[in-house]
């Protein structure tokens, strides 16, 4: 499919102009005509609001707030794509990037065009991504799954998933009863190699947070001890 990327709003969130500049100036470049600029959390938090990007880009030091934080916040209204920028490399804080509801960590200092790279990647898997069963929802009693407005409803309230989460459950859904290795399910999930990381197993665990009675005893996505994950559509009792 060819994308126009003029069509998508990009917020960008940091507190250096420098940086500002420099990825305004490459995101204009490779196309994108709507780039928003916000320094701190109220900012950001009062555009993305307003203005309804398609994707942030979220630094994690801010001057009012943590990157973190305002991520968990953002997912209170909108599952959109939000991708971390930080100087902390270390696997704890790329897995607390992640259990805080982000869909990508990018860390200091970085290459812009790799940024822009993985932000297209991002806006196509998010608007692409198109189940190929012929049915608008699942129900699985405990829980419904919209595919079409992306909801998640547990119990009869509505859930908040943020898009890689979100993807992750449908390809569950789309897959019942198989097992499905983290190499496969990283491939065709997340559209890249897979390189050995936590990434996988913290999406998973959240999924379990959201849709299991007792994730650590989980009855629909269950592990299989050296060979990845199975969704149960009719789950006969949870993991012992």
């Amino acid at each position: 499919m060819d994308h126009s990327f003029g069509e998508f709003k990009v917020l960008i969130v940091d507190d250096d102009q420098h940086i500002l500049d420099l990825l305004n100036v490459v995101f204009e470049n490779e196309g994108f005509s709507d780039v928003l600029n916000a320094k701190n959390g109220e900012e950001a938090l009062h555009l993305l609001k307003q203005q309804q990007p398609d994707i942030v880009l979220l630094d994690v030091m801010l001057p009012d707030s943590d990157g973190f934080t305002l991520c968990n916040q953002f997912r209170q209204f909108t599952n959109i794509p939000v991708l971390f920028l930080t100087a902390k490399t270390s696997d704890l804080d790329k897995l607390q990037g992640f259990s805080y509801g982000g869909d990508d960590y990018i860390t200091k200092p970085f290459n812009p065009l790799e940024v822009v790279a993985r932000v297209k990647a991002q806006l196509k898997r998010y608007k692409d991504f198109t189940p190929p069963t012929s049915g608008s929802s699942y129900d699985f009693g405990d829980f419904q799954v919209d595919k079409t407005s992306g909801k998640l409803i547990v119990d009869g309230v509505k859930i908040e998933c943020p898009a890689q989460e979100f993807k992750l459950l449908l390809y569950f859904c789309n897959h019942p009863n198989q097992i499905l290795s983290k190499q496969k399910i990283y491939r065709d999930v997340w559209g890249e190699f897979y390189n050995g990381d936590s990434t996988v197993m913290v999406h998973v665990r959240r999924l379990r947070e959201k849709i299991e009675k007792d994730p650590s005893r989980p009855k629909w996505i269950k592990t299989v001890r050296g060979l990845g994950y199975i969704f149960e559509d009719h789950p006969t009792g949870g993991e012992q």
